[in-house]
């Protein structure tokens, strides 16, 4: 996994996970991905069910929308990914904390042309979820766009661990 010019500089270095092994972990655990994207000067995010093989992010959409719209015209992406997320009360309300394990990451989403390309992201993106092999329709892929997110770089967090 590529952390050459780490975009998200952690002021906690005690929380940094530096680890790739870990960092893959926690995405190989993940069940939604939450994708950054620019519209004009307005931020907007929205979660997606993904897969991730090789530095490489997958996830599947309509042929249209305003996350592909975006795309197509900036490529740059954030992605967000969690797992183990707990709230650990306290006696008082400055006594709470949050447990978790989390990657903040960049990169540039690409929409998957040829079929081939998508049949390997869809496959990809069913083994984040369940195991087996799936065959996948023509008539179905020419209903379904696949976008691969190359990362270009991850910051690993976490607390209560």
């Amino acid at each position: 996994m590529p952390r050459n010019a780490p975009k998200f500089h952690l002021r906690r270095k005690d929380k940094e996970i530096t680890d790739i092994g870990e960092i893959e972990e926690i995405i190989r655990r993940a069940q939604v991905c939450r994708l950054g994207l620019v519209d004009g000067d307005e931020p907007y995010v929205v979660p997606v069910c993904f897969g991730y093989e090789r530095n490489a992010l997958y996830f599947h959409s309509a042929l249209e929308g305003r996350k592909i719209e975006l795309i197509k015209r900036n490529n740059k992406v954030c992605f967000e990914i969690d797992t183990d997320m707990e709230i650990l009360g306290g006696e008082q309300a400055c006594g709470f904390t949050t447990r978790y394990r989390s990657i903040i990451g960049v990169g540039r989403a690409h929409i998957l042309d040829n079929d081939d390309e998508k049949i390997h992201g869809l496959s990809v993106l069913m083994k984040q979820y369940t195991k087996g092999e799936f065959s996948f329709p023509k008539e179905k892929l020419a209903l379904a766009l696949v976008v691969r997110i190359d990362i270009e770089s991850v910051t690993g967090k976490q607390s209560g661990y």
